[in-house]
């Protein structure tokens, strides 16, 4: 069993990314950028994966997909909407934040988090410590944004976080993110890769293959069941 048969095999039954699993069709556009920064903050809660996909497409189906309709909505209405979802735990905390998190999106980067991208400038440190001033939004949800934005913002990539490593680990993969990405399914790009800004910075990797695979190694490390399931199959 080599460690490309194992991708394959994992790939197969778990090649989504949370993004897609949320209905968020990512592109570099304003909207869906949004969207994945609401779907970060609920994954990085100590909540299952499968209630914060289901919150956010809650929140979405009740026309919060901006961050200008995040604001205009009522607290009250937010937390419904998390409650549908099933996300009960932090679904009071978490309205306010989502709320705040909106105005100050707002206010800081008219609504565009492709300004943020523009102010980091490649900087990948920068870029997580501009997300993290969204109330809301940790370490854990800086990471997930970065895993799932690469597949559209090329220069972040390969961003293959800690939780994502512990599935390598558990899978027998190689913990690199760099080795990882040349195990990962090649895609077409969803646009055309921005040419490198800094010194240095070379050639991008294209986002989009490792964003997939990164995404499955999560669920490997949340799942025993599909680490057992992929080494059986491999």
């Amino acid at each position: 069993m080599t460690a490309r048969d194992t991708v394959e095999v994992l790939l197969a039954d778990h090649g989504t990314t949370y993004a897609a699993e949320a209905g968020i069709r990512l592109r570099n556009t304003p909207q869906p950028l949004y969207q994945l920064l609401v779907l970060s903050d609920l994954l990085s809660a100590r909540i299952r994966a499968s209630v914060a996909v289901a919150a956010a497409r809650a929140l979405f189906a009740h026309g919060m997909r901006s961050p200008r309709r995040m604001a205009a909505a009522t607290w009250q209405q937010r937390v419904d909407a998390l409650g549908e979802g099933g996300y009960r735990r932090y679904d009071e905390r978490t309205a306010t934040q989502l709320g705040e998190g909106a105005q100050l999106l707002l206010d800081d980067y008219g609504g565009d988090l492709r300004r943020l991208r523009e102010e980091a400038d490649g900087d990948l440190d920068a870029l997580r410590a501009g997300l993290r001033r969204t109330p809301g939004i940790g370490p854990a949800g800086a990471d997930i944004f970065v895993r799932e934005v690469q597949a559209v913002w090329p220069e972040t990539a390969p961003y293959v976080d800690g939780k994502a490593l512990q599935g390598a680990e558990r899978l027998g993969l190689p913990t690199s993110p760099a080795e990882l990405a040349k195990l990962a399914k090649p895609a077409e790009p969803a646009e055309p890769p921005r040419p490198a800004r800094q010194a240095g910075r070379g050639e991008q990797t294209d986002g989009r293959g490792i964003a997939v695979l990164a995404a499955a190694l999560v669920r490997a490390a949340l799942d025993q069941h599909i680490v057992d399931d992929v080494r059986a199959h491999a």
